[in-house]
């Protein structure tokens, strides 16, 4: 594993994780020493926490306190990418104090799924990372913090864990969708790949993932465009069949729903910063 800082400021750091590790590297015990927001861009691992178990998946959310033992094991796959944010604990306290309605800022649980709110986000630190554009991570660091903050105060209470079979059998879906997302799906078509019945696999996916399959699929193409749009002057509408939009309107609407700006004004914005 290689951590690459890419900014730092008072109370608070981020780094490029990357992670080469696969079925058959042994997982060994770490320790958290301070908060940490891990969001998930490349590949899956199995997180295990005094927090909880979790599966994390691109776009999801690795979350720590200091203390907190863990330990990351890639059963299913090799390698993983992340960009780690990490606060001090009075800087993390000074952050939520100021975040509306938030009545406590203890992290509960081992992670958060993929989630629209926090869609915009990954989607800037990406680009910042791979951008060598640090100026831009500090701001991106106290959005993220204070958005995490607010999802915390109202987070439900985990459902029964799923068996490790079913864990096995989605995580492979994930990759499968992470890799080609541009390709057409369906719900049975991807149930039968699992060798699950439509409805569990659903079920499955969605304590797993967080998201229902096409949830997932969106926001993975969604994502895609926007670190393209960032990253190059290619015509939107080539982006959005790209991306596996069949037809622009649609790609415009939902970009806007998810991202809160249409593609154009979202690359407008992109370029100024």
């Amino acid at each position: 594993m290689s951590a690459r800082i890419l900014a730092s400021g008072r109370g608070w750091w981020v780094q490029d994780v990357l992670c080469r590790a696969g079925p058959e590297t042994r997982a060994f015990e770490e320790q958290h020493g301070a908060i940490a927001i891990a969001a998930v861009s490349e590949g899956t691992f199995q997180y295990r926490s005094s927090l909880g178990a979790a599966v994390l998946t691109p776009g999801a959310v690795m979350l720590g306190a200091p203390g907190v033992c863990f330990e990351c094991g890639h059963e299913h796959g090799v390698g993983d990418r992340c960009t780690s944010f990490h606060f001090a604990p009075a800087a993390w306290e000074e952050i939520a104090a100021a975040v509306p309605g938030a009545k406590q800022s203890r992290v509960t649980r081992p992670q958060l799924p993929p989630l629209e709110i926090l869609a915009p986000l990954f989607a800037e630190a990406e680009a910042a990372r791979d951008e060598d554009h640090r100026e831009a991570f500090e701001e991106l660091a106290l959005r993220l913090a204070g958005a995490v903050v607010g999802i915390l105060a109202d987070a439900p209470k985990r459902a029964r864990e799923p068996s490790a079979r079913d864990i096995k059998r989605v995580t492979a879906i994930v990759r499968s969708l992470a890799a080609r997302p541009e390709e057409t799906y369906t719900l049975a078509g991807l149930a039968g790949q699992a060798a699950m019945s439509p409805y569990h696999f659903l079920r499955t996916f969605r304590q797993v993932v967080g998201l229902a399959p096409h949830q997932y699929l969106l926001r993975n193409r969604l994502h895609r465009a926007a670190l393209r749009l960032k990253r190059s002057g290619d015509e939107i509408s080539a982006i959005a069949f790209d991306s596996g939009f069949n037809d622009l309107s649609t790609f415009n609407r939902r970009f806007k729903k998810v991202m809160g700006v249409s593609p154009g004004a979202y690359r407008v914005g992109a370029s100024r910063r």
